[in-house]
Order: structure tokens, then C-alpha cells, then sequence
């Protein structure tokens, strides 16, 4: 067999000697097509980039990041209410605060990794912070003096439990920083990073990233089931110095394994923010906003210089921008190029702003959608508490793994969608996916507010039932797999909210812009939690008034936890208004070739 860099000289010499012997009459056409042939050939044959070779190392560190995060998302509200005596509000909103900031710093982490320091030293560098939070908060549960004495649950239900003191809360809160710190470096990174390993130029590279995608979706439910189940049982059932010391192994085992394959990926130098060419769009526009358009105005348009690229014709929506791009005398050098990008913009500047501008009221409309994910995650384990866990025989379900009915529910349903329902509605819509990616979002929302609706119901009945036939204890005689159907709902809301949304921004932002895309999920996880937070504010506050127990009371049965749940499905509606408003005059983008 010929080794690969022979392979290579080979195909170099004979596609030299084949081109020095065609006619030179030969048409400048058939001239290109023998170069994208030979082109394709030593792509196709010599690969630049390693592929699937890197991905162990990118996936590793990732999936150990995640399982860090997902693990303290999962089991940290028990956390803080059983070994730092928070009441139910403090640790709720310590938690929300908390996964707010881990959805804000990413997008600072990409701008740095695309502005300074690359992907590889970001994820890198974050690396670290994060083990270094992973440690401080292991050592909140492990040394006694970091966290406050130990309190029955009596004790904490008669609230005589001695509180956390400031110097515990501060070293708690130092461990969540460091690792919003990591947080906001690896997650918006891995996925990027893990893209330039593959050569997008060949059919081979293209499809690895699309098994990429699929195996990255797979790692990630594989986690979060781990968390819910066995990570969980570990932290509150063993110990939970052993729950967070396991992370904190496997992190600094992931980091050794990271560097493991530095000779192996591929590099992208930064190439800069996109902020600067934003902000030249609205600089050279206000500029010229005396200008006039007629016959004898020319919009600055130039093709790229590689031919095929894809370009975004000028658009009549948000008129005002496109006057940015009117030329005048003295705007070009003379090879051509803008003399003051300040003063006259593209064409393709001003829609790609364009397109940021229409995406704006989408994700407005998906924070709200986003609550139940957030609610669902930590009230429901104080329900769990007060219901029957038993299953069968002796066996009892912990409060923090009912969401894993959540889980399984997207791991069956999602696959049966793209299999079975996908093609199906594709029959009927005419649509290529079944559905546009707008009417996929639109039904994320829809089962947003049913999942609220039940879980208020099904609150309701069980606050009764505790009441009137409950045990000594405050445990209602109600099975807890009647928080079943509010977390299969969950499943669809997060089926079709958050792969709606990941779709959409893909699409419909330009190619420079599809981190920025990616990374208002993050805002939109961190929206919706400081709005949580301060929903659930107005409600204690408001609802205690007058001697009479507010609905988010520590002892769930004393309060009215399910008319906070009919609030929010009360909002959901009303966003569910809002969107259908902004869908309905949405026009989806649209590309031209750029011709060479």
C-alpha cells in the first residue's frame, strides 16, 4: 500500500503533468473544473485535519464538564437546604442566581476565545477554573468547619437550626464562581472546537460532523441520567464529601487527557469580534442618513472573493440601515476597497445586522418558555418529599431522580419524531422537516403552559390529599409517580423549545454570526432564571402578608404552591400570544451565490 504523503507527491506530480498537457485552447471553464477535481482528489485523499482521531480528548473534557454542572444542578437545592439550612427561598434563589451567571459568562467566553486567546487556551484555562470550583465545593462538604452543624428534620421544620455563617457562605460561593467561570469557557468552545477538527470541504468531513451532533446529543442524556440516578444516591444516601470529590477525580483526569491531544488537533487562529462591524453598520448609517436613494445611488455590494460563498441580498426591512451602504465620491481606494469602514458598510454587513435585529423578538418570547424547565427542577423535590416514594416493595425513589422521567422521555420520543412523525407531517405540510422551525418553537410553548397547568393541578390534589389523609409527617397518601405526566410534558417542551430554538438561530443567523446564535440559548437559560428568581421574590413577599403562610412556605402543605404554578402558566399564555404575533410577520432569511 502507498503511505499517504507519497500518495499525496503522486497525486501532485500527475495532476501537474496532466494539467501542462491539455490544450491550451482549453475554455477557462473546463480549466476550473479540473482544478476543483484535483482539489477534491488531495482532500479527499490527504486529509489536513484529524477528524474523529481528536474528538476522544474534546469529548472527554466536555462531558466531564457537564457532568459536574448537570450533577450540582440536579441535587444542589437539597444540598443547601440539608447541609447549609437554607429555607426553601434562599437556596431557590442562590440556585437561579447561579445558573444565571453560568448562562451570562459564555458570552464572554466566546468573545475571547474568538477575539484573543483561541479555542484550544479558552477551553484550557477554564479547564482549570473549574476544577478549582469543583474542589472549594468539595471541600464544603468535607471539612466541618465550612459548612454549618449538622440539623435533623424536625429541627429544620420547627426552624431552630443553626444557620451558615458568613465566612461558609463566602467559601460556597467562591467554588460557584470558579466554576461559572468554567463553565463560561468550555461550553461555548467544545462545540466549535470540536468542528475545526473536521475538514468541511470533503463529503467525509461533513458527515463526521453530523455524527458529531448526534453522539454529542447522546453524551449529554447519558449524563444527565447518570446525575439524576447514581450521582444523586451518592451525594444524600452516602456521603456527599464522596458525591462532589468523584467530579472533581474525573475533571482533572479530563484536563490531562485534554492536553493529551495537543499534537493532534487543529487550529484556528482568533479572527476577531463581529461587535466593530455591528457597530459600523449603525455609525455609517446615522452618517449618511441624508442621503437619498434613486437611479443614481449605487449599494456597496461586493462579490467575495471565493466564489459560491453565500451572500444575503438587500432587503427592504429596517429601510433606514441600508442607506449605510450608499456609495459616494471617495468611499473606495483604488484597488476597490472601503477607504473609512466607519463611512459606507456592505450590503452584507447591513443584513447580517438585519437578521440579529428580526431574531431579537424570538428570543424574547422564549424566556418565558424557558420557566417550567427551571421551576420543574427544584420545587418538585420538595413535593417528592411529601408524597409516597415507594415503588415496589421496599424500594424508594429519591426526590432528585424523578426528573429522570424527563429524560427518558426525550431519549424515546425524539427518535421516534425524526424516524416517524417528521416524515409524516412532511407529507402533509410540504415542509422538508414536517414542520418550520417557527411552528416547532410555537408548539415548545404550547406544552410550556400545559406542563404549568398540570403541575398546578396535580399539586393542588396532593396539598389535599396531605391534608386530610396524610401521615403524622405531612406525607399525602398519592403515589410521587403522579409528577409523572408534568415531566413528560417537560420532555416535549424541551423536544421542541430548545432543539427549535438551536435549529432557528443556526438558520437564521449568518455563517460569521452562528456563535453569537448559539450562545442566546445561554442567555435565554440565564433570562429565565432571573426571572424566576424574581417571581418567586414578589410571591413570598406579597403572599405572607396579614399572618397568613405565603405559598412558597418551607412546609409545603401550609402554602399554595400550585397558584404559583397557574401564575406562570397565566404568563405562558400571554407569551404564547406575544409569539404567535412575532411569528406570523417573521420572513425567513435568504441567500444568493456570490460569484467569484
Amino acid at each position: 500500500m502507498v503511505e499517504r504523503d507519497s500518495w499525496c507527491s503522486m497525486c501532485a506530480f500527475w495532476s501537474k503533468k496532466f494539467g501542462n498537457s491539455r490544450n491550451p485552447s482549453s475554455s477557462s471553464l473546463e480549466k476550473k473544473l479540473l482544478e476543483d477535481e484535483e482539489s477534491l482528489v488531495r482532500s479527499e485523499t490527504c486529509p489536513t485535519k484529524p477528524g474523529w482521531k481528536a474528538m476522544p480528548y474534546i469529548l472527554g473534557n466536555e462531558t466531564v464538564e457537564r457532568l459536574a454542572t448537570f450533577g450540582m444542578t440536579a441535587n444542589f437545592m437539597v444540598y443547601l437546604m440539608k447541609e447549609y439550612n437554607m429555607d426553601q427561598v434562599l437556596a431557590s434563589n442562590i440556585l437561579n442566581t447561579w445558573l444565571g451567571v453560568c448562562n451570562i459568562i459564555p458570552i464572554f467566553g466566546a468573545f475571547l476565545a474568538d477575539s484573543y486567546f483561541g479555542k484550544f487556551k479558552t477551553i484550557a484555562l477554564a479547564s482549570f477554573a473549574s476544577l478549582l470550583g469543583m474542589l472549594i465545593v468539595t471541600l464544603t462538604a468535607w471539612v466541618p468547619q465550612f459548612h454549618p452543624s449538622p440539623c435533623s428534620f424536625d429541627q429544620q421544620q420547627l426552624g431552630v437550626c443553626m444557620g451558615h455563617t458568613n465566612f461558609q457562605l463566602t467559601v460556597l460561593l467562591m467554588g460557584l464562581f470558579w466554576l461559572a467561570i468554567g463553565t463560561g469557557g468550555i461550553r461555548p468552545c467544545s462545540v466549535p472546537f470540536a468542528i475545526d477538527q473536521f475538514d468541511l470541504t470533503t463529503s467525509q468531513g461533513r458527515r463526521g460532523t453530523t455524527k458529531f451532533y448526534n453522539f454529542y446529543y447522546t453524551t449529554q442524556t447519558i449524563i444527565m441520567l447518570f446525575n439524576q440516578t447514581l450521582l444523586v444516591y451518592i451525594q444524600d444516601s452516602v456521603s456527599w464529601a464522596l458525591g462532589f470529590a468523584l467530579p472533581t477525580l474525573f475533571m482533572f483526569s479530563a484536563i490531562l487527557f485534554f492536553f493529551s491531544g495537543s499534537n493532534i488537533y487543529a487550529y484556528v487562529e482568533p479572527k476577531g469580534s463581529i461587535f466593530s462591524g455591528l457597530a459600523q453598520v449603525l455609525v455609517a448609517a446615522k452618517h449618511k442618513h441624508h442621503l437619498q436613494e434613486d437611479s443614481h445611488r449605487v449599494f456597496y455590494g461586493p462579490d467575495s472573493a471565493n466564489g459560491g460563498d453565500l451572500k444575503l441580498p438587500l432587503t427592504m426591512q429596517f429601510r433606514c440601515l441600508n442607506k449605510g451602504a450608499l456609495m459616494e465620491e471617495n468611499d473606495l481606494k483604488d484597488d476597490g476597497s472601503i477607504r473609512d469602514p466607519w463611512r459606507l458598510c456592505s450590503v452584507q454587513q447591513i443584513e447580517e445586522f438585519k437578521c440579529l435585529i428580526k431574531i431579537v423578538p424570538i428570543w424574547v418570547a422564549s424566556i418565558i418558555s424557558y420557566l417550567p424547565i427551571g421551576q420543574l427542577a427544584i420545587f418538585p423535590i420538595s413535593q417528592a418529599l411529601k408524597m409516597d416514594r415507594h415503588l415496589w416493595g421496599s424500594f424508594e425513589v429519591h426526590p432528585g431522580s424523578i426528573t429522570v422521567i424527563q429524560l427518558l422521555t426525550i431519549a424515546l420520543f425524539l427518535p421516534l419524531y425524526d424516524a416517524f412523525i417528521s416524515p409524516a407531517l412532511a407529507r402533509i405540510t410540504k415542509q422538508e422537516q414536517g414542520l418550520t422551525t417557527l411552528q416547532r418553537i410555537g408548539l415548545g410553548h404550547v406544552f410550556a403552559v400545559l406542563t404549568l397547568a398540570v403541575s398546578g393541578v396535580v399539586e393542588r390534589e396532593r396539598r389535599v390529599r396531605a391534608i386530610s389523609h396524610g401521615s403524622p409527617d405531612g406525607v399525602a397518601a398519592m403515589s410521587v409517580m403522579w409528577l409523572a405526566p408534568q415531566f413528560i410534558l417537560l420532555g416535549f417542551v424541551q423536544v421542541f423549545t430548545i432543539v427549535g430554538h438551536t435549529e432557528f438561530y443556526n438558520k437564521e443567523c449568518p455563517e460569521s454570526m452562528r456563535s453569537i446564535g448559539n450562545s442566546l440559548l445561554c442567555l435565554t437559560v440565564s433570562g429565565a432564571s432571573y426571572l424566576s428568581s424574581f417571581i418567586v421574590n414578589v410571591v413570598h413577599n406579597y403572599t405572607g402578608r396579614q399572618g397568613h403562610p405565603d405559598w412558597l412556605n418551607n412546609d409545603i402543605n401550609k402554602g399554595r404552591l400550585e397558584n404559583y404554578y397557574f401564575i406562570l402558566a397565566a404568563l405562558g399564555i400571554l407569551n404564547l400570544s406575544y409569539f404567535l404575533f412575532c411569528a406570523r410577520r417573521y420572513t425567513y432569511k435568504t441567500t444568493v451565490k456570490a460569484l467569484a
